[in-house]
């Protein structure tokens, strides 16, 4: 069944169709996620929970053609991650006097990152501070601008900027430990 028919029959509320689109994006919707939340166990909650909105909005989405099906869904993750946030009343911005002092990543070999292994690389990512992990993804991966962060985020754009420069801080000092104990693997 192509996207088409998927998104017509799951407009109809044909749970076979329901099962199929799930089984067909789960996979990269979970990667997604996981950037988003860090853990595997959150990740779960916001798939489940953007697939539920997914199923009861699909009446408003319009295929676009191929891929248009996919970019919605991803969409509806990465606003139920930051909702999710929000929620949990994270507090994004940073007192610069508690931040880490680690090396200017302006001043590293950006080809260290292309020295690791991605799975490598996306488990650090997971593993830095939410603040830092949310607007690390939300400039790298979607795109966003330190004013649409700001937005997003409920932060100025400042804060959107040094938490982007400590993410990419701590994950050039986590790279070059890791390359260090395992460079030659």
């Amino acid at each position: 069944m192509n996207e088409a028919e998927l998104v017509a029959r799951c407009k109809q509320k044909e749970p076979s169709a329901q099962a199929e689109l799930y089984r067909r994006y789960a996979g990269e919707l979970f990667a997604l996620c996981i950037r988003y939340a860090g853990n595997r166990e959150t990740a779960k909650d916001l798939l489940h929970d953007g697939f539920l909105k997914a199923f009861t909005s699909l009446d408003k989405f319009d295929y676009r053609g191929e891929g248009s099906l996919k970019a919605w869904l991803s969409r509806i993750m990465v606003n139920t991650a930051l909702e999710e946030a929000r929620k949990q009343a994270q507090h994004f911005d940073v007192d610069l006097d508690e931040a880490p002092e680690v090396a200017d990543p302006d001043s590293t070999d950006d080809g260290l990152v292309q020295q690791i292994a991605p799975e490598v690389l996306l488990r650090f990512i997971a593993e830095l501070p939410d603040g830092y992990r949310t607007v690390f993804n939300l400039y790298t991966f979607e795109n966003k601008s330190h004013k649409e962060i700001a937005r997003l985020l409920h932060i100025n754009e400042k804060s959107s900027s040094s938490q982007l420069y400590r993410a990419r801080t701590l994950l050039m000092s986590r790279i070059k430990r890791y390359l260090a104990q395992h460079g030659d693997e």
